[in-house]
């Protein structure tokens, strides 16, 4: 990647906790660190990272941590409900269902994760969402998952 395609991509990233991105959450249930791209009302592609500080990790699992999945799904919740936030209302969105969560791998603190969500449909104020977390470019958590506005 050249310099100049490293500071195209850098300006489009932004730091989540900046503004939120019509998120209902603050820290410290924010678990998108970074937005890396986003078409507003359809997908979004950001980045979070979980420290080995984090006391979750001290029982999850002592001398063998692990990100939770639970946590995994939440930042792919967070990541679609940063793709289906529009300037032009007020929605707040809520998860309302988990469809077809897979796990194919463990995820380790410190490992960098890209969050992907991409809206498959919408019926009423349902919004269904297609979701994925890679490391390494490897798809280690996949599903869908339903978005409610309120």
């Amino acid at each position: 990647m050249t310099r100049k395609e490293k500071k195209a991509k850098s300006d489009h990233e932004s730091l989540v906790t900046d503004h939120f991105l019509g998120l209902p959450h603050r820290p410290p249930f924010v678990f998108v660190k970074k937005l890396i791209a986003r078409e507003p009302g359809a997908s979004a592609e950001c980045e979070t990272e979980f420290s080995s500080a984090d006391p979750t990790f001290g029982g999850h699992f002592p001398g063998d941590p692990l990100v939770p999945g639970v946590l995994l799904t939440e930042g792919l919740a967070q990541t679609a409900g940063i793709a289906a936030h529009q300037q032009s209302t007020e929605s707040r969105f809520l998860l309302s269902a988990i469809r077809q969560m897979k796990f194919f791998r463990p995820v380790r603190p410190g490992e960098k994760i890209i969050l992907r969500a991409r809206k498959l449909g919408e019926v009423d104020r349902l919004l269904q969402f297609e979701v994925e977390a890679l490391v390494n470019g490897e798809t280690v958590a996949a599903g869908q998952l339903v978005l409610s506005a309120s």
